[in-house]
């Protein structure tokens, strides 16, 4: 057996645990060994790869200091769509190309968006646990008040490609469609049936706000106390994206005093939940594990892709999606048609 050319690490927390058949079918095509190692911290992530030719990576911190420490490091391929973990900007000065999986996902997340706007609209959480709880004389009460869904309006702050996804969706059900999308052509909305509006006549006429942004320094609390008290008092905040997206605290507090009716949230601010926050204790909202991507289907799905990204790049090709489109890589590499 001949000797492998190219070392892949897999660096981020429960690495060493995490399944890799897929990306390791993929590696071996171009004589690459893949290792999962499990990483928590700059340190461990340096000593992990200081070696490797690339590096795979979920949710670990990919920061400059961690950059500079790789110094064969050829790519950071992303195991998703969003890359907020990785500093961008050093990987370029680094000359590390940024990979990403803009196709990841969206039909899980955009479906996911719509079953928490669905169970809050419907209190389906409420009425089950009553139920279960053997109160049904409780349950027919905490109906009141419940919003339709039909003829109501649904606010998409973002409009890219799952945003737009969830919007057809969306139509199924018979709700108006407005979004939010500075980068978004209004042609591209339309399309997909959203008329685009600023931030705050979409807060304002909205019965349902779904969130579907990235999170940069631009997205960060980009929903805070100002946007909640814009909102309906029957409104729900829905947010599939990222957790600071919105100000928690200010969330809290909106939901305390009721300015909004509820929220469904997959994501948080600090992830694992704190068992204590505030959110998870109140009737009116609905939370899950920041899990609306996941399908065993599209997880395998990104696997393999994650897999054949890092080939191309060791392989001397461009990957197919590349962030930081100005790096100039550690090595040639030729553009496929």
């Amino acid at each position: 057996m001949s000797e492998k050319q190219f070392k892949v690490v897999r660096a981020d927390r429960g690495g060493n645990r995490a399944v890799m058949e897929e990306e390791a079918e993929e590696l071996a095509r171009v004589n690459a060994e893949l290792a999962g190692v499990d990483c928590a911290t700059e340190e461990e992530i340096i000593s992990a790869a200081r070696d490797a030719d690339a590096v795979l990576t979920g949710g670990a911190r990919m920061t400059r200091r961690v950059m500079e420490g790789l110094p064969k490091c050829r790519a950071i391929v992303r195991y998703g769509i969003g890359y907020d973990t990785v500093d961008v900007d050093a990987a370029t000065d680094n000359g590390i190309l940024v990979v990403n999986i803009p196709d990841f996902c969206w039909e899980e997340v955009s479906n996911h968006a719509i079953i928490l706007l669905l169970a809050c609209a419907k209190k389906l959480v409420i009425l089950n646990n009553a139920v279960k709880q053997d109160s049904w004389g409780a349950s027919t009460r905490a109906m009141r008040p419940m919003v339709q869904v039909y003829g109501q309006t649904l606010g998409l702050v973002g409009c890219g490609n799952i945003g737009r996804m969830t919007a057809r969706k969306a139509q199924c059900f018979g709700l108006r469609i407005l979004g939010y999308d500075p980068y978004v052509d209004k042609s591209v909305a339309e399309e997909s049936g959203i008329t685009l509006v600023n931030l705050s006549e979409l807060l304002k006429e909205s019965d349902f706000v779904s969130l579907h942004t990235f999170l940069n320094e631009e997205t960060r609390h980009l929903i805070g106390e100002k946007e909640l008290k814009q909102m309906k008092p029957s409104a729900y905040l829905i947010n599939t994206a990222r957790g600071p997206v919105v100000d928690e605290p200010a969330l809290i507090k909106a939901l305390q005093e009721k300015w909004i009716a509820g929220a469904g949230l997959d994501v948080f601010e600090k992830e694992p939940a704190d068992p204590d926050n505030p959110l998870l204790k109140m009737d009116n909202v609905v939370v899950t594990p920041h899990s609306a991507s996941y399908s065993d289907a599209a997880f395998k799905r990104l696997r393999t892709s994650v897999g054949q990204e890092a080939a191309r790049v060791l392989s001397g090709r461009w990957p197919r999606n590349v962030v930081n489109k100005t790096v100039k890589p550690k090595v040639s590499l030729v553009k496929e048609d």
